[in-house]
């Protein structure tokens, strides 16, 4: 019994150590994910406006202020999820967009995964590898 037990005690002391790894590595990830459909966006801003219109349809808002705002969206935060900076809050307008895009436009299982990924991110923030990790410790010092 002793051995299963350091055996797990040493599967926790692992864990902990690549936790910020792997919450880095999602990060990084997703953040790709929309920083690139946000450079296609800019690359055709008067098609991009053209598929608010017409084809995505954001149910409350204008098709050209929902494309500006996706397409600021989809640039700004993922700069701020890499950085890890305002990482929870750089989360939320990018489930939003998920979830429209789930529910309204495109019913693809990647986007309950982006969704997942999302949640992990806001769920336990941004790890130890953020600069919201560098600004915690300093204020909690003080």
């Amino acid at each position: 019994m002793p051995l299963i037990i350091s055996a797990y005690q040493r599967f926790l002391h692992y864990s902990d150590v690549l936790r910020p790894v792997l919450l880095l590595v999602v990060r990084i990830y997703i953040a790709k994910v929309f920083f690139m459909s946000g450079l296609v966006k800019i690359d055709d801003f008067s098609n991009t406006v053209a598929l608010f219109a017409d084809e995505y349809q954001v149910p409350l808002l204008p098709p050209y202020l929902a494309a500006v705002l996706g397409t600021m969206f989809e640039l700004a935060c993922p700069v701020l999820l890499v950085l890890g900076l305002a990482t929870r809050a750089a989360t939320l307008p990018l489930l939003a967009m998920t979830a429209v895009i789930q529910f309204t436009y495109d019913q693809n299982i990647q986007h309950a995964y982006w969704a997942m990924l999302l949640a992990t991110i806001l769920v336990s923030g941004a790890g130890r590898f953020s600069i919201d990790y560098y600004i915690r410790r300093k204020y909690a010092q003080a």
